[in-house]
């Protein structure tokens, strides 16, 4: 099993991903953008995408963010759609995911940093790849907008700041607004990079401390994740024999 990450930035890297992928012994491949990484020339060098956050949005434009091209990620992103592989986005990674699909990111009804609780609709509940979910979870948070929906795309979990936190594309496609791969080592640089936002996280009902955030727990939605990708990677291997 190959799997290919995409990494815009240094400080929102793989994170609980990278242990599940090295835990299962599977191949692993990286596009680090901050260091100028091309992506793959196809959707032929992997078998699973993953395509992680920052601080872009989709519209950020080149000259704010040189190494960014968000049409490029988009045409790669449609390319692995269309060739049946399995594909996940978290954050910037699930609003690219809605533009290749042709649907356009928006921003969220608030900000999100920090532990917050998410909720899963019924198609949530009978999706199989979430079975380990309770109704309610608390999992990591940390953005301004949301992926976009296509005509086909169902709506798993939604949170009381955000109504689009994990959304099913496809059999095979799922955008995570939310972050379940966040793990102790990850959230100071975070933290480090978001001082403008945090500054003014008074003002948000949905913005953490500092300390708050330092203190996020973050083995249960680790494990969820880790419980979903399996079922992804089963779902993948599956496909071909139907």
């Amino acid at each position: 099993m190959r799997i290919h990450f995409i990494i815009h930035e240094i400080f929102e890297g793989p994170g609980y991903f990278e242990h599940w992928a090295f835990k299962n012994g599977f191949k692993l491949s990286y596009t680090r953008l901050y260091l100028g990484d091309t992506l793959p020339d196809n959707a032929k060098e992997f078998d699973v995408l993953i395509v992680l956050g920052g601080p872009q949005s989709p519209s950020t434009p080149k000259k704010e963010s040189p190494h960014f091209d968000a049409n490029k990620e988009k045409k790669l992103i449609g390319e692995a759609i269309s060739s049946n592989k399995a594909v996940v986005g978290v954050c910037l990674g699930a609003q690219l995911i809605g533009e290749a699909l042709g649907a356009s990111y928006t921003k969220s009804p608030e900000p999100e940093i920090g532990a917050f609780p998410i909720t899963l609709t019924c198609h949530g509940i009978s999706d199989p790849l979430l079975s380990k979910f309770e109704g309610k979870e608390l999992v990591g948070h940390w953005h301004n907008d949301m992926p976009g929906l296509t005509q086909n795309a169902e709506i798993l979990a939604y949170s009381r700041g955000c109504p689009r936190q994990i959304v099913r594309y496809s059999g095979l496609v799922y955008g995570f607004q939310c972050h379940l791969e966040f793990t102790p080592f990850e959230l100071p640089a975070l933290i480090e990079h978001s001082t403008e936002q945090l500054e003014v996280g008074h003002e948000h009902e949905f913005v953490q401390s500092e300390d708050e955030i330092l203190a996020m727990e973050t083995s249960r939605m680790n494990h969820l994740l880790h419980s979903f990708l399996d079922g992804l990677v089963q779902k993948y291997l599956q496909k071909d024999c139907h």
